[in-house]
């Protein structure tokens, strides 16, 4: 199923450690997918293979909770600003489909406000709208992104473009009898990296409190990028409700649902929302993010992580000047975006229309032969990364990958 639409195949890989990892031929290459952004730590940390361990010794036993569980969900209540409850899932798509049926619950309305060039899941609650072709931008919500979803979810979904306070001050205040639920990413990462730009989303905040909608902000790849309190610690902005997911687990399979205790108290057995599954809060996973947590607690932990990512997007973009190509690379924390085709940063999905995904495939395939592996996304704009276990010695090869690869597709931008 995870074809490679640059390498036009699939990559099968038999072993992963640090910032590399080893496909089935023997071949070693550096990783600047990192498991989309949850292998945060590194591939096969120490401490995460140590809870591993751990719960093989006591057992594989699922469907129970226990000491571990309670103390993972107060340390995010400590780390992470709106969590005053959490509620634990194995994939961000299952907690952002929870999550919006709690916020359903609780405002008693249906409808959803989300933003064009944002992604939270497969499902059919937000899987429209999300990244229209240009033609359909006149009515996003009727683009419905896989087959399979029912035209009627449509009208329960309202598309707005990203960084336009103007559209999102006349999409709440039109809707806000039948919509509860602004949902976005607060970085759009889903985008290339798309930043809020000073201001919004306490705009956001403002207008939801104006008009009773709850804001949600789904950190599922932002949580821990920059900061162990995600984007809504980096912008000094409290949603409502947010999701985490990705890193928090360590490479194992781990998302949560954060909330003020009066939305998330809606959830049985203390509310009437069902929310349960047999394999939520395994405790091999709750293991792994209790493992992941002492880590990203360690005082020098963010510290060095921040100074390497300064440090790489200040060379990066030294490179993309040298060679004088039009590719903007914006990042936030540990993961970043590679556009082609642009001379400044996008503010929202329209924005990246122009992205060169021809190139992008080229760009990738060049680094690919070179012992640098970028994932594809079917050469659309989205998001990079390394981990804490990236050396910089590894990461100077990247650059130096970057800065051929680049120089091998550089002639395509002239000729198109």
């Amino acid at each position: 199923t995870r074809l490679n639409h640059a390498l036009r195949r699939p990559i099968y890989v038999v072993s992963a450690e640090g910032g590399r990892f080893t496909d089935v031929d023997g071949n070693e290459y550096i990783d600047m997918c990192c498991s989309h952004g949850a292998g945060l730590l590194g591939h096969g940390h120490p401490a995460i293979r140590q809870a591993i361990r751990d719960v093989a010794d006591a057992g594989i036993c699922c469907s129970f909770d226990g000491p571990r569980h309670v103390e993972l969900a107060r340390k995010l209540c400590e780390m992470i600003p709106c969590a005053e409850r959490v509620r634990f899932t194995n994939s961000g798509t299952e907690a952002t489909l929870h999550a919006l049926r709690v916020c359903r619950a609780y405002t008693g309305r249906d409808r959803i406000i989300r933003f064009t060039g944002h992604f939270h899941g497969y499902h059919e609650y937000t899987y429209i709208g999300g990244h229209p072709p240009r033609e359909a931008l006149d009515d996003p919500a009727q683009y419905r992104e896989s087959p399979g979803i029912p035209e009627p979810m449509s009208r329960f979904v309202i598309p707005i473009p990203f960084n336009d306070i103007d559209a999102a001050e006349a999409a709440i205040s039109t809707h806000a009898s039948d919509a509860g639920t602004v949902i976005l990413e607060p970085v759009n990462y889903n985008s290339g990296c798309i930043l809020p730009e000073p201001g919004y989303l306490q705009a956001l905040r403002e207008l939801c409190d104006e008009h009773g909608m709850l804001l949600f902000f789904d950190e599922v790849q932002s949580s821990f990028k920059k900061s162990p309190g995600g984007a809504q610690q980096d912008f000094s902005v409290t949603p409502d409700i947010c999701t985490i997911g990705k890193a928090v687990g360590g490479g194992v399979p781990l998302s949560a649902i954060c909330g003020r205790a009066e939305i998330m108290d809606r959830y049985k057995p203390a509310g009437d929302v069902q929310h349960s599954g047999t394999f939520n809060a395994h405790l091999l996973s709750i293991m792994a993010g209790l493992a992941f947590c002492s880590q990203i607690e360690d005082p020098g932990f963010y510290p060095t992580l921040l100074q390497t990512c300064d440090w790489f997007a200040g060379e990066l973009g030294g490179i993309i000047a040298e060679l004088g190509v039009p590719v903007v690379a914006p990042y936030h924390g540990a993961r970043f975006g590679i556009l082609m085709g642009l001379e400044a940063p996008p503010r929202n999905y329209v924005d990246t229309l122009v992205h060169r995904a021809d190139i992008m495939l080229a760009f990738i395939r060049e680094a690919f032969a070179r012992g640098v592996y970028f994932h594809d996304y079917g050469g659309g704009p989205c998001h990079h990364g390394f981990s804490a276990a990236h050396t910089r010695d590894e990461l100077a090869c990247v650059l130096d990958v970057c800065r051929e690869s680049l120089a091998a597709v550089k002639d395509v931008f002239a000729g198109s």
